[in-house]
């Protein structure tokens, strides 16, 4: 089922994907899409920096029936059907539980955790897919399982690529996907350094923005 998983899921770039899964369209941390892309039953926003939380981007997608799952500043630049939620908590969702983890830097001050940003944990068809949000390699990561894990590689504002490989280590994911790279910062080396980190030990997929 992972693998049925990670084919429907799409790197729109930077931050942003698209999952086809439990016969809906899930949308996390929409921005720069391109045309054509399908109506959203649910987007997840990790926090409200405009590379995340893109009012254009998620009125491009979005229907009156969309649910928003995002955190109270970024519901604060968004119109709609929104639940806010705090790192810890849960909810269900047209039948996808949607739990929220911390998100913050620990050596740098680009995303305190004292915003209370999230990162997201998704259970669609018995699998769990989690996307870090903007973060770095942090002390909860120890206690995150998931299947397929989306982390960010570029440093800067988030955990570096060899960071990442650390973060992905202690996850433990069947499939590990680097993001945050391509667009404000970070290049493809970025993901190519954090897959070289993690050979032989963690499953690594460099997805092609589509």
């Amino acid at each position: 089922m992972v693998e049925k998983v990670f084919k429907n899921l799409r790197w729109l770039g930077h931050d942003a994907f698209l999952l086809r899964a439990g016969g809906k369209i899930i949308y996390f941390d929409p921005f720069q899409l391109g045309p054509g892309l399908p109506p959203a039953d649910i987007i997840c926003i990790s926090h409200a920096h405009y590379d995340h939380c893109s009012p254009a981007d998620v009125l491009a997608i979005q229907h009156p029936s969309t649910l928003i799952v995002t955190e109270v500043q970024a519901a604060a630049k968004l119109k709609g059907k929104i639940i806010t939620l705090v790192p810890g908590e849960r909810c269900e969702a047209e039948g996808i539980t949607i739990e929220t983890v911390p998100a913050y830097n620990t050596n740098k001050q680009f995303h305190p955790q004292s915003n209370g940003w999230l990162g997201f944990i998704l259970t669609v068809d018995g699998v769990r897919v989690y996307h870090a949000g903007d973060t770095d390699y942090i002390s909860e990561m120890n206690n995150i399982r998931a299947d397929i894990a989306l982390l960010p590689v570029s440093g800067t504002y988030v955990m570096t690529a060899e960071e990442a490989a650390q973060a992905a280590l202690a996850i433990e994911p069947k499939i590990a996907v680097p993001m945050h790279y391509g667009a404000i910062v970070g290049t493809n080396d970025d993901a190519k350094r954090f897959a070289a980190a993690l050979a032989d030990k963690v499953r690594v997929e460099i997805l092609g923005r589509g």
